[in-house]
C-alpha cells in the first residue's frame, strides 16, 4: 500500500540520489549510503516508518 505522496516522493528520490552520489565519489563517509533508504522508499512509494506512525502523504482517492 502506497503511503508516500508526490512531493514527498520527489524529495526522497532527490535526497537519496545526492547522498548515494556523494558516498560513491568519496565526498562523504560511509554514512552517505543511508541515502539508499529514501531513494527506495521514494521509488516504491511506501515507507514502513510512515505505516508504523500512522502517517500518509498520499492524496485521498475518490471512493465511488
Amino acid at each position: 500500500m502506497k503511503n508516500v505522496g508526490g512531493i514527498d516522493r520527489i524529495l526522497r528520490i532527490v535526497v537519496g540520489l545526492v547522498l548515494v552520489g556523494l558516498a560513491a565519489t568519496g565526498s562523504v563517509g560511509w554514512w552517505g549510503w543511508i541515502g539508499v533508504v529514501p531513494l527506495l522508499t521514494g521509488l516504491v512509494g511506501a515507507c514502513p516508518a510512515y505505516k508504523l506512525l500512522g502517517m500518509n502523504t498520499c492524496p485521498m482517492k475518490n471512493k465511488s
